[in-house]
């Protein structure tokens, strides 16, 4: 296997810090470019390892960006990134190189394109399998506006084509033979993990030579001509198909073979997903630095995902009726130990999601009880599916979502912050919100175990909480803190992973004076009237979630009061509706008011306005002794 090549030390990026523009990449000699890719490996290998990010993509995309620089004109010419992980070559090319200072961190630059950054960036949704549907409607901007010399240029990977919304696009595309879109299939035989299903065995052998030589392939008889494959890290050869697939000036399907994790040793031994994203690792092994397994003596604490995963493997064993679905994430979502504990009872689809719900509703149709794993951003791209294939029939799936609530780094497409409004929407459709492993495991037992309908389990990102036992129950709500005084102020909800700061809160405002009571509902929707009597109890109530403010579990809990003829005042705290940045997941639950402070901020200030309001009222009411002189 390649090393990553070696730079001279005098000056170790001479060509790649002279970068302010696709021109720059345009005006070197092609004797340049060789050296020009192995400085840019050297950078994103030492960046990457040390802030975290995709790196495995990013490699493999090398001699391919700057093939399609050298090609095109960006931004006259558009280049749409499918998915856009595999972007960070291209900020290089587009003058960024001074952004990777602290690439995904507040101020610094996103993990995929953003149109904020760079009139380079098209477009910078970061889910799968999009890219051709843009293209297709930018080659009918040009046609509509007389701009057809302007190219449109799709970059999809392989593992995105395996979604139904790239197939409904070349469906539109390839009989398109006026508005001509160049469609650069990077394929490297995976996504997050090796690719499954027929398009990958196709491409196989289109790649293998056992195809190669025949006029006729999948992508001709949806009406593209078909480049390839071409060599994926040959400059000229990339050069050379592109500039023929811009000459015909019809729809072009141009199939490239790259390698992910090209030229680093450490990613291309990796055959699991190759460094695909990684934390903090050591450049020399690529494995996680020591700052990553917690500190000296203090043991790390599992992650949300290894808990379920775990759990999941043992439920499985005890219930053949389990099976587990996903869409091209076994590893990512915890499915990878069952399906290899059980590989005929997991079902990968690939990057599609929608699909992964009706297929699940077909299992439990079937009599199985469906396990869907996905990330919880992912799962709102199969609403339908949810909503009238499995809610409409009332059958048993769990769905487990993944990285509920603030993820941090990647940003407004990654936060799972919209799956209580969304779903919550779903009649018959219950919802989880573990606070802690303890918890996790106990809901995922409910779950499994329940055959009247779906439910859901939204789990977040990174380690587990530490343990917090409940002192109480009562109707499956736990009780977590209750004052020392009988006579309660307030009632703090907390959901989930945002119980651990509203006990804080409660103990806090003990030490000033005001009495309260937290409770975690575990089961957050529907509304448990339990939760309702809580609140009838309690002069003023307030949620905490990692969901949107709007729509969320205190939305229900305000709607379940009014309906209840309480005049208890319900006050919501949660994120805001709005597509907020990349940052650390601290720092971003800190400025949407989810901390212990900003919790008993809005307790007092909630007091201190019903006592402004009890004295206003005080002084326009005339006292006994006033009314009867």
């Amino acid at each position: 296997m390649a090393t990553v090549p070696k730079i001279p030390v005098s000056d170790p990026y001479s060509l790649l810090a002279g970068l302010a523009s696709p021109d720059d990449v345009r005006g070197l000699a092609p004797g340049e470019l060789p050296e020009l890719a192995a400085q840019m490996r050297a950078f994103l290998v030492g960046t990457v390892c040390a802030t975290g990010g995709h790196l495995g993509p990013n490699l493999g995309v090398v001699e391919l960006t700057l093939a399609l620089h050298r090609v095109f004109d960006s931004p006259r010419d558009a280049l749409v990134f499918d998915t856009g992980h595999q972007s960070y070559v291209h900020k290089l090319v587009t003058g960024r190189m001074r952004g990777f200072d602290r690439p995904r961190q507040a101020g610094g630059l996103s993990g995929y394109p953003a149109r904020a950054e760079s009139v380079h960036d098209v477009v910078e949704n970061s889910h799968a399998s999009t890219a051709l549907s843009y293209a297709d409607g930018l080659a009918k901007a040009r046609q509509l506006t007389g701009e057809t010399q302007r190219a449109v240029v799709a970059v999809i990977g392989d593992g995105a084509m395996t979604g139904g919304l790239a197939w409904e696009a070349l469906n539109n595309l390839g009989t398109a033979r006026d508005r001509p879109v160049i469609v650069v299939l990077n394929d490297n035989g995976r996504s997050y993990a090796p690719t499954t299903g027929a398009l990958a065995t196709h491409l196989r052998a289109l790649r293998t030579g056992t195809r190669a030589g025949e006029r006729r392939n999948v992508f001709t008889d949806l009406g593209f001509t078909y480049f390839g494959p071409v060599d994926g890290h040959d400059i000229p050869a990339l050069e050379a198909a592109l500039r023929s697939a811009r000459a015909l000036e019809r729809p072009v399907v141009v199939h490239v073979h790259t390698v992910k994790g090209k030229g680093y040793e450490p990613a291309e031994l990796d055959v699991v997903d190759c460094l695909h994203a990684v934390g903090t690792v050591d450049p020399a092994t690529g494995r996680p630095s020591s700052s990553m397994n917690g500190a000296a003596g203090v043991p790390k604490r599992p992650s949300w995902t290894s808990v379920f995963s775990q759990h999941l493997v043992e439920l499985a064993e005890q219930r053949p009726e389990l099976v587990g679905v996903t869409a091209s994430m076994l590893r990512p979502t915890g499915l990878h130990p069952m399906a290899v504990r059980f590989p005929e009872r997991v079902f990968d689809v690939g990057i599609a999601e929608q699909h992964a719900v009706t297929s699940a509703a077909g299992l439990a149709i079937g009599g199985f009880h469906p396990v869907v794993a996905i990330y919880a951003s992912f799962l709102n791209r199969a609403f339908d599916q949810v909503l009238m294939d499995v809610a409409l029939h009332r059958l048993p799936v769990t769905f487990v979502l993944d990285r509920a609530g603030i993820t941090g780094p990647d940003g407004a497409s990654h936060h799972g912050m919209w799956d209580l409004s969304v779903f919550s929407t779903a009649p018959g459709l219950r919802i989880a919100a573990p606070r802690d492993g303890v918890r996790l495991i106990e809901l995922l037992d409910e779950a499994v175990c329940g055959s009247h309908g779906p439910t859901m389990l939204r789990i977040p990102k990174g380690s587990v909480a530490p343990e917090l036992r409940a002192i109480g129950q009562a109707d499956g709500i736990d009780i977590l803190y209750r004052s020392r005084h009988r006579s309660r102020d307030v009632l703090i909800v907390g959901v989930g992973p945002m119980a651990e700061p509203a006990c804080k809160a409660a103990v806090e405002l003990a030490e000033l004076g005001a009495r309260a009571t937290v409770v975690d509902p575990r089961w957050v929707h529907p509304i448990s009237p339990t939760l309702v009597e809580l609140a009838a109890r309690h002069r003023l109530v307030v949620t905490v979630e990692d969901n949107l403010r709007a729509s969320g579990v205190g939305t229900g809990l305000l709607a379940a009061c009014q309906d209840a003829g309480l005049d208890t005042r319900v006050i919501r705290l949660g994120l805001p509706a709005a597509f907020l940045p990349h940052d650390d997941r601290d720092t971003l639950l800190e400025h949407a008011g989810l901390t212990a402070e900003s919790i008993v901020k809005a307790v007092l200030d909630a007091r201190s306005g019903a006592a402004m309001r009890q004295a206003t009222i005080a002084a326009r009411v005339p006292t006994r002794s006033a009314r009867t002189r």
